[in-house]
């Protein structure tokens, strides 16, 4: 069964910037990347690189500021996040699959999951 470690969270604050890593135990899936979730609220897409076309996708909420970055040899993404807010603090999820392209911002698209770090930004 793949896993996921996930690295990076932090306690900053707004303005500041932060890389989150993950690093998958293997090479079976083709998407892997980054779901959020704050206290109270939903599950929200953030990033995933998709090897299947060789190309990120984003969440219509990342405004710009964030960028995936990955090597697939090492099966490792990291998500550089810049100008963070304080609507960014939740806890940040890797997740692997193999998801079709008009359900890669679906949680339910992907099959692994990391347990998570937790990133809060403080105003």
């Amino acid at each position: 069964q793949v896993q996921l470690v996930e690295s990076g969270g932090s306690l900053v604050k707004a303005g500041d910037s932060l890389r989150l890593s993950c690093v998958a135990s293997e090479r079976s899936f083709r998407a892997l990347g980054w779901f959020r979730q704050a206290p109270g609220k939903e599950r929200e897409f953030v990033a995933v690189w998709n090897w299947g076309n060789n190309r990120p996708y984003y969440g219509d909420s990342m405004e710009g500021r964030f960028t995936l970055s990955r090597d697939r040899a090492k099966n490792t993404v990291w998500l550089q996040m810049n100008s963070l807010k304080p609507e960014d603090s939740a806890i940040y999820y890797c997740a692997a699959g193999d998801p079709i392209l008009t359900t890669i911002r679906r949680g339910a698209s992907y099959k692994y999951w990391g347990q998570g770090t937790q990133v809060t930004v403080s105003s």
